[in-house]
Formats: structure tokens, sequence, C-alpha cells
């Protein structure tokens, strides 16, 4: 007899990555903030797996913010507009992550004239 399988969410995570050689940041990029949906049983899956593909895409992943699952976003009043809830279900569909938006950041110059 087979093992049942455990029901997968999709969660909500927010990854900051740094610099590393051959990331494709742009050029006096300090790192970027990416908004991903991982798919996983727990949230702790769904942490690892989305820090191994960063780190397979050759990124630097520093620091991971997790929000929940969908579930659990929609219990604490969370408004999920259409086309985060598509992204979220090919994550799941598909049992991967999205990333749905990448912002690259810049650290501030502290150089100013007096």
């Amino acid at each position: 007899m087979a093992k049942s399988e455990k029901k997968h969410h999709v969660y909500t995570l927010l990854v900051e990555v740094g610099r590393k050689d051959g990331d494709d940041l742009p050029d006096g990029a300090s790192g970027a903030a990416m908004v991903c949906y991982s798919s996983g049983v727990d949230e702790a899956e769904a942490v690892r797996e989305c820090v191994a593909l960063m780190k397979q895409a050759g990124l630097a992943p520093l620091d991971v913010t997790g929000y929940g699952s969908l579930e659990e976003r929609l219990a604490e009043g969370h408004d999920i507009p259409d086309e985060e809830r598509t992204l979220m279900q090919r994550a799941l569909d598909e049992n991967s992550i999205v990333v749905a938006q990448s912002t690259t950041l810049f650290e501030e110059k502290d150089g100013g004239k007096a």
C-alpha cells in the first residue's frame, strides 16, 4: 500500500539576495528582493526548496521572510488579487517556485556635498 501523500500548500516568501559573481544583477546593485510563491508540505520545506533553487540559479540568498500559505493569508484578511492567485496556483500545480516580483537594490552612497 502506498503512503498517503501530504497536501502541498503555496507559501509567499520574500527572499533577499546579495551579490555573487555571475548573478546577472546590474552593475552597482547591492542585491535584490524577490517575492516568490513556493510549494511545500510546510513553510520550512517551501523555504528550503526556494533557497536551493536560488543557489542553483547563481544567486546568493541572505534572508527569507515567510508570509504564510494562501489559506493563512486569507484568514489574516489579506486581499489577494486574481493575478497573484494564478501565480500561486501555478506553483502548486507544478510543485515549483514562481518568482512573482524582483526588485534590484542599490545602496545609498554617503558622499553628498556639504
